[in-house]
């Protein structure tokens, strides 16, 4: 199942719009804020669909019946343009584990590339609701490879995919790939080029996070 936030409007498609935004974007600062604040909202969401427990709250003058929620996730992001993403999540599961993953492209002299994991820190995972977030999804590949790891090594209860742009072909991709899974996108774009950019998109998050890199 997709779940993309842009089909009804709410203060999430302002802050796609500002991370869209060329001018915007020089700002760096407010890049990583926007980032963290879809992070923020996407958890709020994906909150929605997790089980609630009774509990009696005692406040200073009675009893509150309320609904806690009964089990935390395991956040999970690919470093390093998913780390604001990440914190926003953090932000709103505030007692969650986390994990971390990297994953590197090699691009061949054709032009084609593979994905390799090059490293991976997370906590057992057997029998936890797991939320992998990385902000762009384009090809869909870096996330397949590391959510299939990962379903291989674990017995996940339940998987959701978080990202903020996504392209139709990378969506399509992880469907095929990773039906078990949830998806989360903020917005849906058409079009993907021969580098694997997503168009209109708004261009490489980590760079425009943290700067542009050598290696």
């Amino acid at each position: 199942m997709i779940h993309i936030l842009t089909k009804e409007n709410s203060i999430a498609n302002h802050f796609i719009s500002e991370l869209r935004d060329k001018e915007i974007q020089k700002d760096s600062m407010r890049f990583r804020r926007n980032i963290e604040r879809l992070g923020e909202v996407m958890a709020y969401e994906i909150s929605k669909t997790f089980t609630y427990s009774p509990e009696e709250i005692e406040t200073p003058l009675g009893i509150a019946e309320m609904h806690t929620l009964q089990e935390q996730p395991v956040l999970i992001t690919l470093i390093r343009a998913g780390l604001p993403f990440h914190q926003g999540f953090l932000n709103i599961f505030d007692r969650a584990e986390s994990g971390f993953i990297a994953a590197h492209r090699h691009t061949k002299k054709s032009g084609e590339f593979e994905i390799h994991r090059k490293y991976q820190n997370t906590p057992n995972l057997d029998e936890r609701i797991v939320i992998v977030s990385d902000p762009m999804l384009a090809t869909g590949k870096s996330l397949v490879l590391c959510c299939k790891e990962l379903l291989s090594e674990y017995n996940i209860k339940e998987l959701h995919i978080a990202s903020i742009i996504a392209s139709q072909e990378g969506v399509d991709h992880v469907r095929a790939f990773v039906p078990e899974a949830q998806i989360w996108v903020g917005d849906v774009d058409n079009e993907l080029t021969s580098k694997s950019y997503i168009v209109p998109g708004l261009g490489d998050a980590g760079d425009l996070a943290y700067g542009t890199k050598e290696h």
